[in-house]
């Protein structure tokens, strides 16, 4: 049986009472599952089924109702700049330069309103991830 963890992640910001949820711990916990996922291997009773897993969640959700964490999972702060960074070169706020395509164009040209849009997205950033 395949192995796919759908949604995993840790907030950056939270109330006061979830001290857990900071920049540090999220940057942590996401290094680190990223050094988990490149070495390719499963689980200790399964080392040669190779884990998948989807980071939760691209973009911080300002609207989300709920706790300060539940606003702060993503990569991305709402503008486009980054949360934290977690040792991917790759990852560039979109006010940096780059030929990457900017999350605030994205998001201008009302493409980025449907969750699939972001699904993608997230999808695309995990391969990769994965591919280090």
């Amino acid at each position: 049986m395949e192995v796919i963890i759908t949604e995993t992640g840790w907030a950056s910001h939270g109330d006061q009472n979830e001290p857990a949820a900071t920049p540090k711990n999220a940057r942590t916990y996401n290094y680190n599952l990223r050094k988990r996922l490149a070495k390719r291997k499963g689980t200790p009773l399964r080392p040669k089924m190779m884990l998948k897993a989807y980071i939760f969640a691209l973009f911080n959700e300002n609207s989300k109702p709920g706790a300060s964490s539940e606003k702060n999972y993503g990569l991305f702060k709402a503008d486009g700049s980054i949360s934290y960074e977690i040792g991917f070169s790759g990852l560039k706020s979109s006010s940096a330069p780059s030929s990457l395509l900017s999350f605030k164009e994205f998001r201008a040209q009302a493409l980025f309103g449907t969750y699939l849009s972001v699904f993608t997205i997230s999808a695309t950033v995990l391969l990769l991830l994965l591919r280090l």
